[in-house]
């Protein structure tokens, strides 16, 4: 998994990467357990609607790293790269 650690970046309250949009956030780390699994943090839980029971995509790229989002985002994107397409 790519990190990188930025100076400037704010981390308790209010934790958007200083000079990027607000909507971007940093929440802090994760430690794998055992099992593999990880816990998303409760802001990050709470700032995205996760709750028990969701499900989850992650999707992945040696250069980029993980990304952990919502099935739907994905599809929705898909939609609209599709409906471009038909367009032209």
């Amino acid at each position: 998994m790519r990190c990188s650690a930025r100076k400037g970046a704010v981390m308790a309250s209010g934790k958007h990467l200083l000079g990027r949009r607000k909507n971007r956030y940093v929440f802090g780390t994760v430690k794998v357990g055992d099992k593999g699994q990880i816990v998303i943090p409760k802001e990050a839980r709470d700032t995205f609607g996760i709750h028990p029971g969701d499900t989850l995509l992650v999707l992945g790229d040696d250069e980029n790293g993980l990304i952990v989002t919502r099935p739907e985002i994905v599809s929705e994107m898909a939609s609209r790269i599709f409906k471009s397409i038909d367009s032209t």
